[in-house]
């Protein structure tokens, strides 16, 4: 069976034309899979403007792969959602879906687990199970959207998965949301995380020069990142530093740096000097993150006075930085807090 949200809109207009089906059916189709913010179609008896011969023909060979909500989490704090979503093969990723002035953001999963094995992240847990379709990916957004019945503006793709360990479906991804037919989401209103896997952000920068890329670097010397992150034993700092430093110089965009701040470990006036020196002429910014409690981890979260401390080191040294506003704490959906599980509530 097709995921119709796996398509983009060319392969919907080929999918139309084996049917039998004129151009202009794709155009209807793509638009109900798409619709304003909780209008779209979860069945084909949805699509009202379709012939129900097609209809019925599209339900013998296709399905609309949105992932069932399993569960919802709503923080009392700042109103932030946390949903656990249900793939077709009984695994379940997270999403967070917040809201912000400039408009809704939500965090997306790219893939069922992570086999990145960060030290300190809660999405590494039991490992990778699957990488996400693009369609699985983008039904994330479309589910919210239908729970909430509001329009999303802002994507992230920072929950659980590396995202360029699915680089395929993570582009097929990006270009259907950007899609006027589609979601219509700005590229500059699209951020992919990476936690450094260096030919991937070669070709990220010649492939979507427009969307925004966030490093997770964590560390400035080669040691502590590698006891943070194995990925830093094959692209080491200088080798991911350059290939940052080529990013910015081709796209003239700003790279983002996610900094969590663990105590004890990468939190002192010495480590903001060195990580200073380290990112020194680069168009980026560095974006501070006291370290979110995972129950499985032995990690301890720095202060608040050492956090802002460290923001005052970067910006001295010519840094710009700032600590990152966290929502949704209390329901386990800040940063490096999302997970994968197996598909047991009913």
């Amino acid at each position: 069976m097709i995921n119709l949200l796996d398509l983009q809109f060319n392969e919907m207009e080929e999918l139309m034309k084996k049917l039998g089906q004129p151009k202009f059916r794709a155009v209807q189709v793509f638009g109900w899979l798409y619709k304003e913010a909780g209008k779209g179609a979860a069945d084909f008896d949805d699509m009202k403007n379709i012939p129900a011969e097609l209809r019925h023909k599209l339900a013998e060979i296709s399905v609309i792969g949105l992932p069932r909500i399993l569960k919802v989490q709503e923080s009392k704090l700042d109103g932030t959602r946390k949903y656990l979503f249900g793939l077709s093969d009984g695994n379940a990723v997270e999403s967070v879906f917040m809201r912000y002035k400039f408009g809704n953001s939500i965090c997306v999963s790219s893939q069922a687990g992570c086999r990145m094995g960060c030290s300190f992240c809660a999405s590494t847990l039991g490992g990778l199970a699957r990488s996400l379709t693009a369609g699985e990916i983008a039904g994330q957004i479309l589910s919210a959207e239908r729970d909430t019945g509001e329009r999303i503006s802002h994507v992230v793709v920072m929950g659980s998965g590396e995202p360029f360990d699915n680089y395929e479906n993570l582009s097929s991804f990006i270009r259907v949301i950007n899609n006027p037919k589609g979601l219509n989401i700005g590229m500059r209103n699209i951020t992919v995380s990476t936690c450094g896997i260096v030919p991937m952000i070669e070709r990220f920068g010649e492939d979507f020069p427009q969307v925004n890329l966030a490093i997770s670097l964590h560390a400035s010397d080669n040691q502590r990142r590698s006891s943070l992150m194995p990925v830093n034993r094959k692209y080491p700092l200088d080798e991911l530093i350059s290939a940052c430093r080529r990013y910015s110089d081709r796209t003239s965009r700003r790279v983002t740096f996610e900094y969590t701040l663990v105590k004890g470990m990468n939190d002192s006036e010495s480590d903001a000097d060195k990580l200073a020196d380290l990112l020194r002429g680069m168009l980026c910014h560095v974006n501070l993150i006291p370290l979110n409690t995972v129950r499985e981890r032995d990690f301890e979260t720095t202060g608040k006075a050492v956090a802002q401390k460290f923001r005052e080191r970067l910006e001295s040294r010519g840094i710009p930085a700032t600590i990152r506003r966290e929502l949704g704490d209390d329901i386990d959906a800040a940063c490096g807090q999302l997970r994968r599980s197996i598909m047991t509530e009913k």
